[in-house]
């Protein structure tokens, strides 16, 4: 579905990905860890437009997106939950979910899906989405991602900062977003939540990938080294 090629990545004169291979396919998890300044932000920030590469290829069901403009991709299907979750301070709960929804793309989420998924939004439907708790507005911009119905959902570290109960509860929810053959690539640094639940992963250290494979063949010392540089 998703396929990356020899992806190098510059911030003006400073590199920051450097033949980055990567690979995603249809009902698939996928996970990316490493340490901060390891790439993976960067590589997300390119996979949805943000972000121009300097060279390599990025095709999404085989057609070419690299550089393409960020709402064009939204359009084509692939949909982040960004990091800090960077919901809308003026809106209510109900309106950020919605908002998802601005590439009218078809599929089978709706709002009452969403709803159904994360039964406590509906409670606060019509409170601010920042005056819910850490976790429920985690679920704010998951509903509001998949809105868009998105064939590939990136989720750039859901669990940070949240309770081990909250994790629990939205990790329990994943599962379900896949059963449409959507893609997952989840983004963590909490390495054995992200691997528990993923049919590959990937490990980015300085800008490359240090170590991929399924989770259940990879060692804890081979993903130490993978994720530090060290044994």
């Amino acid at each position: 579905m998703l396929e990356v090629n020899d992806l190098r990545v510059f911030y003006g004169d400073f590199q920051a990905l450097f033949g980055i291979d990567f690979r995603i396919e249809a009902g698939q998890t996928v996970s990316i860890i490493g340490a901060n300044g390891a790439g993976k932000s960067t590589f997300l920030k390119t996979l949805c437009g943000q972000l121009r590469p300097h060279s390599g290829s990025i095709l999404f069901e085989g057609r070419p997106i690299g550089g393409w403009p960020p709402s064009t991709i939204a359009g084509l299907g692939i949909s982040m939950v960004p990091e800090g979750r960077r919901l809308f301070t003026s809106l209510t709960v109900e309106e950020n979910i919605l908002s998802g929804g601005f590439s009218r793309r078809t599929g089978p989420w709706t709002l009452e899906r969403v709803y159904r998924l994360f039964p406590a939004l509906r409670t606060h439907r019509n409170a601010l989405a920042t005056t819910l708790s850490g976790g429920q507005q985690q679920m704010v911009a998951i509903g509001r991602a998949l809105m868009a119905n998105p064939r590939v959902l990136i989720c750039d570290e859901v669990s940070l900062g949240l309770a081990p109960a909250v994790i629990k509860d939205i990790y329990t929810a994943l599962p379900q977003l896949l059963q449409d053959g959507v893609a997952l690539i989840l983004v963590e640094q909490d390495v054995n939540t992200a691997l528990s639940v993923s049919d590959y992963a990937y490990c980015f250290m300085h800008g490359r990938v240090s170590l991929q494979g399924r989770p259940g063949t990879l060692s804890k010392a081979e993903i130490s080294d993978a994720y530090f540089g060290i044994q």
